[in-house]
């Protein structure tokens, strides 16, 4: 009769421990599933990393994601097509939210400035143009975001800031020998509609930064930074 005891007792403790091991299996199972099912959910669900810079937040993965995507740089192959993009269906955002999203990226970030009505970049900002893209530090996009200040009509601001952005793009191919600049450098015009730069981006690194800073002066030009995000 001890025996059966003994046997019995044995019996249920291992029972209990395969039944807490069970437990414990289908527990991590289910959160790693959680966790694919999450990641999975594409950029809506961008989440930052550790293995990320501070200022990879889900908000600008979404924007860096939907620009990259249109601009060919995420699909894979050997060429890049920037095409005119609404704004607005891009960033899916308003103005204000859409360049707060850049201020954690002031000490990367430089702002080109053009004349009124050029596209053209002055002695300043190939400098300028220059030091920023050399000082790529294992980023993997650099990303040109460029406007025109409200004079005009709404069709030449567009291409004037189409303009600005391809000027930028044109100086970086010839001056650079890097091959992998189309797989690099994401281009989004803005005209004049949309994302108007305010005063307080007067105290980022200017081109001009000598000169007097008004919003039309500030919003003749093309935003560059190398931005380093895991998608």
């Amino acid at each position: 009769m001890t025996t059966n005891r003994t046997h019995l007792v044995l019996f249920l403790v291992v029972l209990a421990l395969l039944s807490g091991t069970v437990a414990v299996w289908v527990h991590s199972a289910s959160s790693r599933l959680a966790e694919i099912q999450s990641a999975g959910k594409g950029p809506g669900a961008a989440v930052a990393t550790a293995a990320d810079e501070g200022y990879c937040t889900g908000a600008l993965k979404q924007i860096l994601r939907r620009v990259l995507t249109s601009c060919g740089l995420i699909k894979g192959g050997s060429q890049r097509g920037c095409q005119p993009m609404q704004a607005r269906s891009v960033a899916a955002m308003s103005g204000n939210d859409f360049n707060a999203l850049f201020v954690p990226l002031s000490d990367r970030a430089a702002i080109i400035q053009f004349d009124q009505d050029s596209a053209e970049l002055d002695g300043e900002a190939l400098a300028l143009l220059d030091k920023a893209f050399a000082a790529q530090r294992g980023a993997s996009y650099f990303l040109v975001v460029s406007r025109a200040s409200p004079e005009g009509a709404l069709a030449y601001n567009r291409e004037l800031s189409r303009k600005r952005a391809q000027a930028v793009l044109d100086h970086v191919r010839s001056r650079f020998s890097d091959p992998d600049l189309d797989q690099e450098v994401g281009l989004l015009w803005l005209g004049a509609e949309f994302a108007q730069l305010d005063k307080d981006f007067c105290q980022w690194h200017r081109s001009r930064p000598n000169e007097p800073c008004t919003t039309a002066h500030l919003n003749r030009s093309a935003f560059i930074a190398w931005i380093d995000c895991r998608l």
